[in-house]
């Protein structure tokens, strides 16, 4: 959203740039944002949820977003919104400080002969950037990154510090990756034999697309052949690995130290919760949802949630339950002979008795 160029704001004018609506008084300044229960004097925080309205009622914020139902139950000055957690975020951004210096390249970048570099760019110190690279408008590349032969940078991009960009990666704009992440190093692909491992190239590239946010030392291979493809709107949190050719559908988030295998097909609008393990070859469709720690080992044709392994629980039944756990081909084994005795007890009710015959 466009904002202006300070940092206090009215009411009213928070209200038109979220779509909202004042209950209050529409004069009311703030100045920053602040959780609920910490907020004070000249600052905004928001209720997203009712049973924190309690909570709300005797925090000190001078502005609070809230949606229609609860505003009616607090006497500060409110925002009426449909989304009170998504108006936070917007209003966070108005603090963020995206830019932080002027367009430069650093006295100690080394650039290739043919790189260009558009004027409202900033290169920070030690910045590497290889021939045939190509960079859009307002990107910038904080101190060490590195940028391989012939990678491409959309427009409005941010790269943060140590960031390897591999030969064959393509970015889209308004990007943000953050410290240590690597895109674009080879596939674990390799193929058994007497001798040990042959090493199979990975010849393809990265696509990443416009706004996508990649959180710190998470790892991107390229492809095989093919090239590993993320697409618009993705979200991926700090230590996550995707592996080669995946491709992840837009808007989906993959949380931290999750892992996608390769070849593995990941719908639009889905998540993987943190530490889940995705195996290779599949297709998960889209507006799938994998809770923390699944362990997915097959393709999921249909949307909803879906979660595998034992919940935290108080250690002595955690202890029985894996003992159940290991019990239970034994039991199986006693169920199957039931069944079979069972079936032969049915057959014998089922055979005419002949010594009742006349």
């Amino acid at each position: 959203m466009n904002t202006p160029d300070r940092r206090t704001y009215r009411a009213v004018e928070l209200a038109e740039l979220l779509g909202g609506e004042v209950k209050g008084n529409p004069d009311q300044c703030i100045s920053s944002i602040a959780p609920i229960d910490q907020a004070s004097t000249g600052q905004l925080s928001f209720v997203a949820r009712r049973q924190f309205v309690k909570k709300a009622a005797t925090s000190k914020a001078d502005i609070l977003l809230v949606t229609a139902d609860l505003a009616s139950s607090l006497p500060h000055t409110c925002i009426i919104v449909r989304d009170p957690y998504r108006a936070y975020a917007q209003v966070s951004q108005l603090y963020w400080e995206k830019h932080w210096f002027a367009p430069s390249v650093h006295p100690t970048a080394v650039l290739a002969d043919d790189v260009v570099v558009p004027a409202d760019c900033r290169i920070g110190a030690q910045v590497v950037i290889e021939s045939g690279v190509e960079l859009g408008t307002g990107v910038e590349l904080d101190a060490q990154v590195y940028v391989g032969a012939g990678v491409k940078i959309g427009s409005g991009t941010i790269i943060r510090p140590r960031v390897t960009l591999y030969s064959g990666v393509v970015i889209g704009e308004n990007c943000m990756i953050q410290a240590g992440t690597v895109i674009g190093a080879d596939g674990f692909g390799y193929a058994r034999h007497a001798g040990g491992w042959e090493k199979i190239a990975q010849l393809g590239g990265v696509r990443i697309g416009n706004r996508v946010e990649i959180g710190a030392n998470a790892t991107i291979d390229r492809g095989a052949l093919a090239d590993t493809v993320i697409g618009d709107d993705v979200i991926i949190d700090n230590l996550v690995q995707v592996g080669h050719n995946v491709v992840v559908g837009e808007r989906t988030a993959l949380v931290a130290q999750c892992g996608i295998a390769g070849s593995t097909v990941l719908g639009k609008d889905g998540s993987v919760g943190g530490q889940s393990a995705v195996g290779g070859h599949l297709t998960i469709a889209d507006n799938v949802h994998f809770v923390g720690k699944a362990m997915v080992a097959q393709s999921i044709e249909n949307p909803g949630q879906y979660a595998s392994g034992l919940p935290v629980q108080p250690f002595n039944d955690w202890r029985r339950a894996v003992a159940r756990i290991g019990q239970l081909k034994n039991l199986n084994d006693k169920v199957n002979t039931l069944w079979a005795k069972y079936g032969e007890l049915e057959a014998a009710d089922a055979t005419p008795d002949e010594s009742s015959s006349t």
